[in-house]
């Protein structure tokens, strides 16, 4: 064999191993999906509100409530009117949420599932309503 080929061999090889270690490193788990829907008439969204505001009577929560359970988890929620209706509820472990309603008369429901999801929604004038369903692995 001649020196160019033996390099070409040996850069060849060195290249395949290199590729091969790559391909066998553990696949990197993780990830989240999440759904949000905001009706964008006054009828629906009204629909939506209550739908939220009779599960929230169900539970016996009030205006703004934060259920968790699992580990390592945040939540908050602000609210700058009347009327106004806010409900996150996590289940697992690392979720955050936060739930920031500007005017009167809206609702909205954050639920978390699984691990690590994240939602910020900031929901701004009267009679809104909205949901968002996320879930993470």
């Amino acid at each position: 064999m001649t020196r160019i080929m033996f390099k070409t061999l040996a850069a060849a090889l060195l290249a395949g191993s290199i590729g091969q270690v790559a391909l066998t490193a553990p696949a990197q788990a993780g990830g989240w999906i999440s759904a949000t829907y905001a009706p964008p008439g006054a009828e629906d969204a009204g629909v939506l509100a209550t739908g939220l505001r009779l599960y929230s009577m169900y539970r016996g929560w009030h205006n703004a409530s934060i259920r968790q359970s699992g580990h390592g988890n945040a939540a908050g929620i602000g609210q700058n009117g009347r009327g106004d209706l806010g409900i996150i509820q996590q289940r697992g472990d690392g979720h955050s949420a936060t739930l920031q309603q500007n005017g009167n008369d809206n609702a909205y429901g954050i639920f978390q599932f699984g691990r690590r999801t994240a939602a910020n929604i900031e929901q701004d004038g009267d009679g809104g309503s909205g949901v968002t369903f996320s879930y993470g692995w």
